[in-house]
């Protein structure tokens, strides 16, 4: 007996910011669970930034768009997971789906905190901050920090563990009401606001002792104007460069500086922290528990959202983490 489900399909290659055009909600009919397989629900998406470099080269026409989000267990013929439990998938943007049980991880929560933080603080976001700051960036306490797009949903988290070490951290965002947050509810010692005022000068007043470690998410006219004020021996941990996604090129003037400033800039990925996973688990709970690390959700209602959250994330419209939810 089969049931429908559905999936989001990319149909055309987006030509610059993606359009609500260039996906489609497609109805797929889901087979009962066979033998050593899992019928899951997807209760909640992940919606990130990564996902736009892939619609040019990694995400195939006609299928389900890559991603991932966390699920329930409703029906099960496999003996590692049970009807109910709750699980991690790396399965795509499905609504509804059957899995032998690759890509997809059991789920234990803390009764005390919600399901959704395990989407980005406890999750992939949240290690990739952890990791890319710690070990890439060195991270020493009490060194001076600067944290682009710090109010998303990694820079919010690598501003905050920043903070708990004891350094002072600068962050950029892009709206009065995000710098606000930044501010009065992270903590931030300085925050910019690109949009309402020049970057350059306002960062340069900001960092009166330069930058030893810069939290790379932006590029272009960010990574700019950092460059002249860090430190020598300074860090550039590299996780991300949504300025240049959607097909712009913001120059790059001052990468000179790298040489007699002996700065090392390094890209991360979260699957490279695989180590610290367990002590990254511990001392987020702590902190989240603790409220020494606040956050910010973004949440659309209904699995058709996905494509306008992922539009969403390139027009500034989240605060924190994108999700899209299709139960509870």
């Amino acid at each position: 007996m089969t049931q429908q489900a559905h999936e989001i399909h990319l149909i055309r290659r987006p030509d610059g910011m993606p359009k609500p055009e260039d996906f489609a909600v497609v109805p797929v009919d889901v087979a009962e669970p066979g033998e050593g397989e899992i019928e899951l629900q997807t209760l909640l998406l992940s919606v990130d930034p990564y996902m736009r470099p892939r619609l040019d080269r990694d995400q195939p026409l006609d299928a389900a768009m890559l991603g991932g989000g966390i699920a329930r267990v409703v029906r099960s013929r496999h003996p590692e997971f049970a009807e109910g439990a709750l699980v991690r998938h790396m399965s795509g943007m499905r609504d509804r789906f059957v899995s032998d049980g690759r890509g997809v991880a059991a789920l234990v929560v803390d009764p005390d905190l919600p399901l959704s933080v395990y989407m980005h603080a406890l999750g992939g976001t949240g290690l990739t901050a952890y990791g890319g700051l710690l070990e890439v960036g060195a991270l020493k306490d009490g060194e001076q920090v600067f944290v682009s797009t710090a109010a998303g949903a990694v820079g919010s988290v690598a501003a905050q563990i920043a903070k708990l070490k004891g350094c002072y951290v600068i962050g950029s965002t892009g709206s009065a009401e995000k710098a606000a947050w930044l501010r009065d509810v992270a903590g931030l010692d300085a925050v910019i606001d690109y949009r309402a005022e020049p970057l350059a000068p306002a960062l340069r007043a900001a960092a009166p002792n330069g930058i030893d470690v810069y939290f790379e998410n932006v590029g272009g006219a960010h990574l700019d104007a950092a460059l002249p004020l860090m430190n020598v021996r300074g860090r550039i941990p590299v996780c991300g460069m949504i300025s240049t996604y959607n097909g712009d090129r913001e120059g790059v003037r001052n990468l000179s500086v790298m040489i007699y400033s002996r700065l090392r800039m390094e890209g991360f990925v979260a699957s490279d922290f695989g180590a610290l996973r367990e002590r990254f688990a511990a001392d987020m709970t702590g902190w989240l528990k603790d409220g020494k690390v606040r956050y910010q959700e973004t949440v659309l209602d209904g699995f058709d959202q996905a494509p306008a959250a992922l539009i969403g994330l390139f027009e500034g419209r989240n605060a924190g983490k994108m999700l899209v939810r299709m139960a509870q």
